[in-house]
């Protein structure tokens, strides 16, 4: 067994696990697999792209040793990058809305992260806007993860060739369909370059809360999965390399985040529920035999 040097390093390959359970239970005639994408310290799989993000960001020269980090974020990917940039010597500040939740400011507070504070009227794109000029004003480093292609770039040098190893079987995939949840759109873009570089036998999908269709032209408005469906198309979101969207509304999603855990012990988030739903859809309607879903988060057990 390896000695690593750090914890990160660990994060870099994930397993890939047959759910077999799971697809007998949904009555599925194919095959259901899952990238389990969530190891990390949040439990997400943020500890990995804020770690690798920041490790490019290095290589480019774009961040200095010590410089401060900011980022208009105040989810998950807040909490992973607070840890990571930390870890690494780098204070992190937060920008978000004053209106943001109080326990998740506390939380991040308690992580280490300092924040501040933008205008609850001007929304998320208020907190980019003073987070960009706080940076110029200070000479910090502006994260900016949304639009950022460091954000794909990780994806493209780690998921993505990670995914085709594992899938490649003689020339050909053993799977015909990825299914990816799209939050900041980083990851569907990532992999499903580096998949079509490969090969155009592997359908991508992506996924988005069917009460939030900003991907499809639909109606957007709020929904219960969490660090998925933003209500806008992200910057880093690469159309050309997505066959199809699929919408999954919260309540759907969060029956397959129960029914895996009850069947093959995957303590699955409600964003992985909602991709394991859409996989599940994709062989439903027999556009999949084999189909490779990868989850972005885990829910946590509370021990009795």
């Amino acid at each position: 067994m390896p000695i690593y040097p750090n914890f990160y390093q660990t994060l870099t390959t994930c397993p890939i696990v047959e759910l077999r359970g799971y697809a007998a239970a949904c009555g599925l005639k194919g095959r259901l697999y899952a990238y389990l994408d969530f190891a990390g310290p949040t439990g997400t799989a943020r500890d990995g792209l804020a770690e690798g993000m920041l490790a490019l960001a290095i290589e480019k020269k774009k961040l200095l040793p010590g410089q401060p980090i900011i980022e208009a974020a105040s989810g998950p990917f807040a909490a992973a990058l607070t840890l990571a940039g930390l870890t690494a010597g780098h204070p992190v500040v937060l920008v978000m809305p004053e209106d943001a939740p109080a326990l998740r400011q506390e939380t991040l507070l308690r992580l280490g992260a300092q924040i501040q504070h933008s205008p609850s009227r001007s929304g998320a794109a208020g907190a980019r806007r003073l987070a960009a000029q706080m940076a110029a004003d200070n000479h910090w480093y502006d994260m900016n993860w949304l639009a950022n292609d460091d954000n794909p770039e990780y994806h493209r040098r780690v998921t993505g060739p990670a995914i085709v190893q594992a899938i490649a079987r003689e020339g050909k995939s053993a799977v015909d369909a990825i299914v990816i949840g799209v939050g900041s759109g980083g990851t569907v873009t990532g992999v499903g370059e580096t998949i079509k570089a490969w090969t155009n036998d592997v359908r991508i999908a992506a996924v988005e809360p069917y009460e939030s269709q900003a991907l499809g032209g639909g109606l957007t408005g709020p929904h219960g999965i969490t660090d998925m469906g933003y209500g806008f198309v992200p910057d880093n979101f690469n159309a050309y390399v997505v066959d199809n969207v699929v919408a999954v509304n919260t309540t759907d999603a969060q029956r397959a985040a129960q029914k895996v855990l009850r069947t093959d012990a995957i303590p699955a988030s409600v964003a992985s529920g909602a991709v394991l739903q859409a996989a599940a859809q994709l062989i439903n309607v027999g556009a999949s035999r084999a189909a490779l879903a990868i989850l972005p988060g885990r829910q946590f057990i509370n021990t009795l």
